[in-house]
């Protein structure tokens, strides 16, 4: 798969938490001709069916979220706006970053913030709260009300670019990244007879509280699924126990939200085929969609796959093109000839 083409069309759409409209119909685009049925569910989430025609067949779950984590307007003051997060924003990213707001047509906005010549050093050394932060959009009172009324969304402005010889920077990489590695792995097994039916899902609202993946896992009721998400990636100032190597890998999810027989094929799978992998021990929730997905219904046998991902949840978020490829490589491993172990359940 062309990644760096692939990531710039997908990251560049915007599809903050509840509003992943663009980049739902982008994604589901993309997923069509991989799959024998692809729809958009009552939540907003893309759903593809690759059927293997046995009957009795189980079922498995793939997810990626297509959302980001973005901010809704919640007032005006003299035509600038104010504004409160969507899903986890690092208030620390936010001073004299470009914003786009999602009106017909969208509206570029500036998070505003004192130059240096007029703060104290006291104000230069302390982090400034979201709610203390506004958007200057060029406007204004009146105007600003009538064009970009409260509870209009917003997106870092950003897309997807190369960094270096190996890495991608940019939004929304977490997750849309490992949606298309999902894409990647039904590339890689297109000509290849499965004995399980595959169920792929572009889930919404996981920055927020996980109810795309909730209401479709409730709904297709698999037997087994695998969240596929990133973790985060390493850098000089990051702790080396609470990171993992960008180029070291995919990462495997081992803890209680992780099915041991999963996260055992994924390692025997990786040996197989000669792929280094990193393993996350996760004691409590793994703060992806595996966890509600896990719980729904009766019970469902759930494997945590990773992409290391440097600067999670800013716009210049960065993965490793090696990663990516091994992360689909891996995966399509996984699902070939899965039907065996499944039945066991």
């Amino acid at each position: 798969m062309d990644y760096e083409k692939t990531l710039a069309g997908l990251c560049a759409l915007p599809g903050p938490s509840g509003f992943e409209g663009q980049a739902a119909r982008a994604a589901l685009e993309l997923l069509r001709p991989l799959v024998d049925e692809a729809f958009l569910d009552r939540m907003g989430s893309v759903v593809g069916v690759r059927r293997c025609g046995r009957e009795g067949a189980k079922k498995v779950l793939l997810d990626a979220h297509l959302d980001e984590i973005g901010f809704l307007i919640t007032g005006h003051e003299e035509g600038f706006l104010r504004f409160a997060p969507l899903g986890g924003v690092d208030p620390r990213m936010l001073p004299d970053r470009e914003l786009t707001i999602l009106t017909q047509p969208p509206v570029v906005g500036v998070v505003s913030c004192l130059p240096p010549h007029i703060q104290s050093r006291e104000d230069m050394d302390q982090s400034v709260a979201i709610q203390d932060l506004y958007l200057d959009v060029g406007l204004d009172q009146e105007t600003a009300q009538a064009r970009i009324p409260a509870g209009t969304p917003a997106v870092y402005r950003a897309g997807c670019t190369p960094l270096g010889d190996k890495l991608l920077c940019g939004k929304a990489l977490d997750d849309r990244a490992c949606f298309a590695i999902l894409l990647d792995a039904l590339e890689r097994l297109r000509d290849r007879e499965l004995d399980v039916d595959l169920y792929v899902l572009g889930s919404t609202q996981e920055e927020t509280h996980s109810t795309g993946a909730i209401a479709a896992a409730y709904g297709i009721a698999p037997d087994c699924c695998v969240a596929v998400d990133v973790t985060h990636g390493d850098s000089p100032d990051a702790s080396k126990d609470k990171t993992f190597s960008l180029g070291g890998g995919p990462v495997i999810g081992l803890g209680p939200n992780c099915t041991r027989w999963m996260a055992q094929r994924l390692e025997r799978k990786a040996e197989e085929l000669g792929l280094d992998v990193q393993l996350e021990v996760m004691a409590g929730s793994s703060g992806t969609n595996g966890w509600p997905m896990q719980i729904s219904r009766e019970e469902i046998a759930t494997a945590v796959l990773s992409l290391p991902l440097r600067y999670m949840h800013t716009p210049i978020e960065t993965a490793h093109r090696d990663d990516l490829d091994h992360t689909a490589q891996l995966l399509a491993a996984f699902l070939d000839g899965l039907g065996e172990e499944v039945q066991e359940l």
